[in-house]
């Protein structure tokens, strides 16, 4: 038997992405953005609201950063979802997070995520659906095993709509491609 939910957010993990930029001034801006996916093999995909002081970035720099939200950065990835830089002064700083610049995109990265794409603003529609084109992705020594990203080095996290809780993702269970072939 199955019942109906009360949410129509129902898809589940969504990724939890700091998408970081500068603003007009030069300083660091962060927003925490659940809606977002590869578009394609060389595109991220993600749906913001045109009034974030981000979009604005974006649109001005023509490059954003996207970078995965880990276990040890719970507080600080919620705080950039839940202060937003239109009236937040000095939000990164607050954070106490640290940032270098991309050396393809007019963006920063953000030093203490374990993964980072840098991408080229190439489009958003009238729905906010935001098309970045990724040009390099760097990933932490500390998250490598080898010249592969270890997942469950990453700790990355997962937001559930259904409860508003952040939930680990670590644990492989089984091989994409492979698996299913066990079916004859």
């Amino acid at each position: 038997m199955r019942k109906t939910i009360k949410t129509t957010k129902a898809i589940f993990p969504m990724p939890v992405l700091m998408i970081a930029t500068y603003n007009e001034d030069g300083t660091i801006d962060v927003m925490n953005a659940a809606w977002g996916t590869m578009f394609d093999e060389k595109q991220v995909l993600i749906n913001l609201d045109e009034e974030h002081k981000t979009v604005k970035n974006i649109k001005n720099r023509k490059g954003f950063t996207v970078s995965f939200a880990d276990a040890k950065h719970i507080i600080e990835a919620d705080y950039f979802g839940v202060a937003s830089a239109n009236n937040t002064k000095n939000k990164f700083e607050k954070s106490k997070l640290s940032a270098i610049k991309s050396q393809y995109v007019d963006a920063p990265i953000i030093n203490e995520f374990p993964i980072c794409l840098e991408c080229e603003f190439v489009s958003m529609d009238t729905n906010g659906l935001l098309i970045g084109k990724v040009v390099n992705v760097t990933a932490l020594d500390s998250v490598m095993n080898g010249d592969i990203v270890d997942i469950e080095k990453v700790e990355a996290i997962a937001y559930d709509s259904y409860t508003h809780g952040y939930y680990l993702v670590n644990k492989r269970v089984g091989n994409a491609f492979k698996d299913g072939f066990k079916i004859r």
